[in-house]
Formats: C-alpha cells, sequence, structure tokens
C-alpha cells in the first residue's frame, strides 16, 4: 500500500545520514537483566538501539517489515502482526484477498499471529506478546522512541525502499535487520540474487535501440486503491527495468497519477500494460468506444501485470512483472525464458515458497487482458 508523499519526502530526508551509520554495532559483550548477550546498533533513523542478540521473539510493524523477515527466513519467529498483515478478508486494504502479498501466501499462518495493533503498532498489545525486539518501518525517529518507552521493547527504525532509486536505502534495511537477528548471510544472498536479477534484465534490454523499442502504456495503477485506466506511473519499474519505452515518462517524475483522456488517444501505444489490481474498473473503461480506437486495444496487444505496490513494494512481483514485459517486448531477447517458471523462481528465492499460481489465482497472471475472468 503506498503511503502519503509528505511522510516519503521526511523520510527521505534523513535516508543519507542513516545509510552511513545504519546497521552499525558494537561488541556483543552486553548483558541483558536476565544474562542474554546484546548488542547495539543504529538504525535507519538514526537511533542508537541496544537490543537482544539473535532474538528469539520478534515483531515486524508498517509496510515491509514483516515481508523482509520472511526475506531472512525468519518468519517462525514473529509473535504478532499489525492490522493489515491479519486483513484476511480485505476490508482494510481493498484487494481481492487480504492474503494477496508473495510473503503471506507462501506463509498464511502469518495471518493468524496475535494482532499489536494499527500500522504504528499498539504499545500495549505489542508488550502483552513479550518480544524481544520490534521492527518498525514508516514512523519518525521520535515515534519509534515513544513506542520503544511506551512498550519497554526494543525498537528498531527501518526503511522499505524500493528496488530503483531507493534500493541502497532497501538493502541497508535488510542488512540491519539481518544483523539483529544473525542473519548476515541470508541478506546478502538476497542482495545478491536481486542485484543479479536486475543485470540480466539490463544485459537483455539494454543495448536494444531506441528506434527498435515500441511505445508502451501502463494504465490502472492502483494507488490507495484501485483507479481506472488513466491512472499511469511515468517511472513504473518493471518498465524501465526492461529500458522500456513508457510514453508516460515525460508526464511526471515518478509515482501515480493521473492523465487526461485525450493524452492516452494522442499517445496511442502500441501496447498497453493494465495492473490487475484494477482490472474491473478498466474493464468499465475499455466498454467506451473512444478508447476502442487505441491500436493496442483494437488489435489485442493489451496484457495484464501482477499489482506489487500493496504494503510498500514486493520485491518479488516487480522483478516477475519485468520479465513478463520483456518476454512481450522483446521476444527474441527472452526466448529462452518463461515468465511464469521465472516468477515461481524468484518467489521461491524471497519468499520460500513458489506462489505464482495462487497470484494467477488472485488476479490473472500473466496473459492478455482479454482472458483475465
Amino acid at each position: 500500500m503506498n503511503f502519503t508523499r509528505p511522510l516519503a519526502l521526511v523520510l527521505c530526508c534523513i535516508v543519507i545520514a542513516g545509510l552511513l551509520s545504519a546497521g552499525c554495532i558494537t561488541p556483543n559483550d552486553g548483558k541483558t537483566p536476565a544474562g542474554e548477550k546484546t548488542l547495539t546498533i543504529v538504525d535507519m533513523m538514526n537511533r542508537t538501539v541496544t537490543a537482544p542478540a539473535d532474538p528469539d521473539r520478534i515483531i515486524g510493524i508498517g509496510a515491509g517489515a514483516l515481508r523482509m523477515i520472511v526475506y531472512l527466513q525468519e518468519q517462525d519467529k514473529v509473535v504478532g502482526v499489525d492490522i493489515r498483515e491479519q486483513d484476511a478478508n480485505g476490508t482494510v486494504s481493498g484487494m481481492p484477498s487480504g492474503i494477496d502479498r508473495p510473503y503471506n501466501i507462501a506463509h498464511p499462518d502469518l495471518a493468524s499471529r496475535p494482532f499489536v495493533g494499527g500500522i504504528s503498532g499498539d504499545p500495549e498489545l505489542i508488550a502483552l506478546q513479550k518480544p524481544d525486539v520490534v521492527f518498525v518501518t514508516f514512523v519518525t525517529g521520535k515515534d519509534a522512541d515513544a513506542l520503544q518507552e511506551k512498550s519497554r521493547v526494543p525498537v528498531i527504525s527501518l526503511i522499505s525502499g524500493d528496488l530503483g532509486k531507493n534500493r541502497l536505502v532497501f538493502y541497508s534495511s535488510l542488512r540491519t535487520m539481518a544483523t539483529v537477528l544473525g542473519k548476515e548471510q541470508r541478506a546478502e544472498d538476497v542482495i545478491s540474487y536481486i542485484n543479479a536479477t536486475l543485470a540480466d534484465l539490463q544485459e537483455r534490454t539494454g543495448g536494444i535501440p531506441a528506434g527498435e523499442k515500441v511505445s508502451v502504456y501502463v494504465g490502472g495503477i492502483a494507488y490507495n486503491g484501485a483507479h481506472g485506466l488513466l491512472s499511469t506511473d511515468p517511472a513504473y519499474a518493471p518498465l524501465a527495468m526492461v529500458n522500456g519505452n513508457n510514453v508516460a515518462a515525460g508526464a511526471g517524475t515518478g509515482g501515480q497519477i493521473m492523465i487526461d483522456k485525450e493524452k492516452l488517444l494522442s499517445w496511442n501505444p502500441d501496447v498497453i500494460f493494465i495492473d490487475e489490481a484494477s482490472y474491473s474498473l478498466v474493464v468499465e473503461d475499455l466498454k467506451d468506444p473512444v478508447y476502442q480506437s487505441l491500436d493496442a486495444v483494437r488489435e489485442g496487444r493489451v496484457y495484464g501485470v501482477m499489482p506489487y505496490n500493496w504494503y510498500a513494494n514486493n520485491y518479488d512481483t516487480v522483478l516477475a512483472d519485468a520479465y513478463f514485459i520483456g518476454k512481450i517486448l522483446y521476444p527474441a531477447q527472452f526466448t529462452e525464458v518463461d515468465p511464469e517458471q521465472k516468477a515461481d523462481e524468484i518467489y521461491s528465492m524471497l519468499d520460500g515458497e513458489p506462489v505464482y499460481a495462487e497470484m494467477k489465482r488472485i488476479f490473472g497472471g500473466f496473459v492478455p487482458f482479454s482472458q483475465i475472468s
């Protein structure tokens, strides 16, 4: 789920300082009152926090926190989840299912863990679960301090980042969490895999001349809920990863925007991809005879892509979408790639299970848009 831009701007202002010091630790020579070893770490809000080393009971609150725990293969230690992770009916997220993120599908039991409050956590509910440490995202350092003081549990603040300009922020957060959990090697394995995947996409598409690239529009981009055909992203990450020709690139700097109908008609893109989270709304939009005049619509070059921006970026789906888009746009460069098999490879590596089939059941998967039911 996306969050408001003002908060994102505030967080960005402190990223540079946080990256310089995040993950720094002191030797594990401290002790808790119970005699357990501790470590002291500087988190992504530049806060110095002392926490038990290799904790047994953990909580992740806020967009991206639980996802990172799963990526580090520590989901069995989770003793509480926030309201969005318990949203089994989609009443809060507005999604077809509350279990619509790959890590939830791979580990559905996470949704049944004890409730510990909203997306910023409830200190009393957290304290009831007696966690050793709490990881939290999308809060200020002041808020993290308050949660720590009220819950009397070490709180480590992270930033979920993305796989674009904020990729190093994500990596730094993952490494910070891994340091606390004693999962440093797993963090490096995840980072290496993502880097290698991005490099593969770049190697396949980086040398394609601009004159050989078809024009592409990505519509129905979800932002705090589903939107119609005219919702797009000038910097849509999966398309950017395969060096696609995004016709909306000049319409903004990135993030979801709404465009005018006339603009889309003037662009008349060769290929259209639709965020399947907005399937129903886009189906209604495409009934408008005006859109039937678009070459991509008239000639059947409209495809579905799976949504990835729910409760921050699902990095696995971002990468999976990129391979499908690459296969459609540049079949010669992706001859041996089966996008569905590649998706399951990615999901298995990051989430621990091949969950493409369930994602396809929920959203539609990698098919022409007209074949989604």
